[in-house]
């Protein structure tokens, strides 16, 4: 069983920064890909950052240049540092861990980014 936690999420002016953490923990021999997605009121769920195991990572279009994905292997451990917020950027965000090919999404961390 694997267990998916993000943290970090709040409330923050326009302009401002915040960093999501995305901790795994269970039965994990190696995560393929690590992935944040957002979802609006309203919206469909859509992806906003990924990195795959050998580093590599895609942004959505609106975020790329001001936000980035990043891992910490050894403690199965992604992040999101989102900087330039903007109101738009308001969204439930979730985690979603790849495991030999299985998905693991947790529950979710409210950014809420005040004009």
């Amino acid at each position: 069983q694997v267990q998916v936690l993000e943290s970090g999420g709040g409330l923050v002016q326009a302009g401002g920064s915040l960093r999501l953490s995305c901790a795994a923990s269970g039965s994990i021999y190696s995560i393929s890909s690590m992935g944040w997605y957002r979802q609006a009121p309203g919206k469909e769920r859509e992806l906003v950052a990924r990195i795959i195991s050998g580093g590599s990572t895609n942004y959505e279009d609106s975020v790329r240049g001001r936000f980035t994905i990043s891992r910490d292997n050894a403690k199965n451990t992604g992040y999101l540092q989102m900087d330039s917020l903007k109101p738009e950027d308001t969204a439930v965000y979730y985690c979603k861990v790849v495991i030999t090919g299985r998905q693991y999404w947790g529950q979710g961390t409210q950014v809420t980014v005040s004009s």
